[in-house]
Parts: C-alpha cells; structure tokens; sequence
C-alpha cells in the first residue's frame, strides 16, 4: 500500500519516488500546498475507494498520516461489509 501511495504522490506533485519516505512532509520536504493535499487524497479515495473527511484531509502531514488514514477507512470499509 505505501509504494501505490509514494506514487500517486510522486505523480501529483512531480517529485521522484526515491525521495519519498514515510516520514516525509508533504508541506515541508514535497512542496505540497493545501490544495496539493486536497487533490492528492481525492487521488487516494478513489484508488482505495474510501471517503476521508474534511478534519483528517486538513491533518496531514507527512505521507504516513496519510497511510494511517486509508489503513483506518480500508479497515472500515472491510468491517462494515
């Protein structure tokens, strides 16, 4: 799961995979802006065919909050089936 995240990330903001960690920022060290954040987990909600909500788009930071994130939903979206 976090290699289809480093890439969907690396294609949205037009950064290399290799520098893409799970403790990267995407603000800080990826260049991302709010609006990066928002498209890119739009990217990540369809792939993973989940539904974030505004508070947890808005909470990110680094790209294992987001995989924290679609852990948690694929999760629920298991159990809820």
């Amino acid at each position: 799961m976090l290699e289809k995240i480093i890439s969907v990330i690396a294609e949205q903001l037009s950064v290399s995979a290799d520098e893409i960690t799970i403790d990267s920022d995407i603000t800080g060290d990826l260049g991302a802006d709010s609006l990066d954040i928002i498209e890119l987990t739009a990217k990540l909600e369809n792939l993973f065919g989940i539904t974030a909500t505004d508070e947890e788009i808005m909470s990110v930071q680094t790209v294992g909050d987001l995989q924290e994130i679609i852990d948690r939903k694929t999760n629920e979206s298991r159990e809820s089936d």
